[in-house]
């Protein structure tokens, strides 16, 4: 079971012109029928994203982000996670002594509570937590 990080959300949607280990990743788990979800806190990120377009006065491209938010609210309904109490006291534990990437690290207490591993092109910013990490933006090597 997978968690997947808003850039991994976010290259998806570049459909055919996605990278092709994403690309890959979910026929995979399209094909093997693996739960995937995505947290309340990656909803946040890109309805910030849409704020800040907003704000800045891009109206035309805050439009297309709100629609495709509004899309990705719908495929996942089922299998948004919250930030519950419990993932609270994970984080509360992971950000000592390193309190760095809060929100990453909001993310991993939602995967760690959840046992599930979390598909990011940002492996580096989750290492520490005990998470288990896949990174399909690289290709994976051949087993010989």
């Amino acid at each position: 079971m997978y968690l997947i990080d808003t850039n991994v959300v976010s290259e998806a949607r570049k459909k055919a012109q996605a990278n092709p280990g994403v690309i890959d990743f979910f026929n995979q788990v399209v094909a093997a029928d693996a739960p995937v979800y995505l947290s309340a806190i990656s909803v946040g990120e890109i309805r910030r994203g849409v704020e800040v377009l907003r704000h800045r006065g891009d109206a035309p491209q805050a439009k297309l982000l709100e629609t495709w938010l509004t899309t990705i609210l719908s495929q996942f309904e089922a299998n948004i996670l919250d930030f519950d109490a419990e993932a609270a006291q994970v984080w509360g534990r992971l950000r000592v002594p390193r309190p760095e990437h809060a929100l990453d690290k909001q993310i991993s207490a939602i995967a760690l509570v959840n046992d599930l591993t979390i598909v990011t092109r940002n492996t580096a910013d989750f290492k520490g937590t005990g998470v288990r990490l896949m990174n399909p933006f690289v290709p994976i090597p051949a087993i010989e």
